[in-house]
């Protein structure tokens, strides 16, 4: 443990946003798992919940939870896989 105060202080904050970074990287992460779900049961609101995700990932990407590739890369595969779909 630091024994610095300013240290102690960097501590405690980096736990908090690792915390909130946590929450949110799981969130994305459900988000993702739901439209692969739509995807392949052919559900009625594809498309929107295709738009929704892909406006998590960016805003993901856009505050460095993810990396740009990492967000372009998942975004694609969604979209492929929408394409791919039978009702598509």
């Amino acid at each position: 443990m630091a024994n610095i105060k300013s240290s102690i202080k960097r501590v405690k904050i980096n736990e908090a946003k690792s915390m909130v970074n946590k929450r949110k990287r799981s969130a994305l992460k459900t988000q993702i798992k739901k439209t692969d779900l739509a995807i392949q049961d052919n559900a009625d609101n594809v498309e929107a919940i295709l738009r929704k995700t892909q406006a998590d990932i960016d805003r993901a990407a856009a505050t460095g939870l993810i990396s740009k590739n990492t967000a372009a890369r998942r975004q694609s595969r969604l979209a492929r896989l929408a394409k791919q779909s039978p009702e598509a």
